[in-house]
């Protein structure tokens, strides 16, 4: 009997999310992404609660709504500017570019448009307002050794553990 996903297991899988409306690919994570399942999401609580009760070998898909992850989009967030006011090594559609507001705090803005004019950037989550679908490849489920549940994921072999990055469980 092949092991389930449920608190405790150690879990590795692989994903790509799919823009619901377009088909286009938005992000394949084709290496193994080890985690420690109900110690640390590491993808949105619906995804994970999707993948209890599965094991290795499955694979599943998940629908999400961007804008009940991230928020509903920002207009506000969004800049043009003309192009020759902005510095050469941004000038490519998909940059990303940490930018500090007047307060210290900082976003991260992804040039989205750009022509022989204008460039723009928006600074909302790239799939805030897109219904996108997890597909969810799991590779391993099995018990997670006591270093990994108190690191919250997987060690490499021989890797030092930081004590201070353990959590209690």
């Amino acid at each position: 009997m092949s092991e389930v996903i449920r608190p405790g297991k150690f879990v590795e899988l692989t994903y790509k999310v799919t823009d619901r409306t377009t088909g286009h690919v938005l992000t394949t994570v084709d290496f193994p992404l080890g985690y420690v399942h109900g110690h640390n999401e590491i993808l949105a609580p619906s995804v994970h609660m999707q993948l209890e009760g599965k094991s290795a070998g499955d694979v599943i898909e998940v629908a999400i709504d961007g804008s009940q992850i991230f928020g509903p989009r920002d207009e506000s967030l969004v800049f043009s500017d003309d192009i020759d006011n902005v510095p050469e090594e941004y000038r490519h559609v998909g940059t990303s570019i940490l930018m500090e507001n007047d307060k210290g705090q900082t976003r991260s803005f992804l040039v989205t448009h750009m022509d022989d004019e204008r460039l723009t950037v928006d600074g909302n989550n790239p799939l805030c307002g897109r219904g996108v679908v997890f597909t969810l490849a799991i590779l391993t489920v099995r018990d997670a050794t006591d270093v990994e549940t108190r690191a919250g994921g997987a060690i490499q072999a021989g890797a030092a553990v930081d004590p201070s990055r353990l959590r209690p469980v």
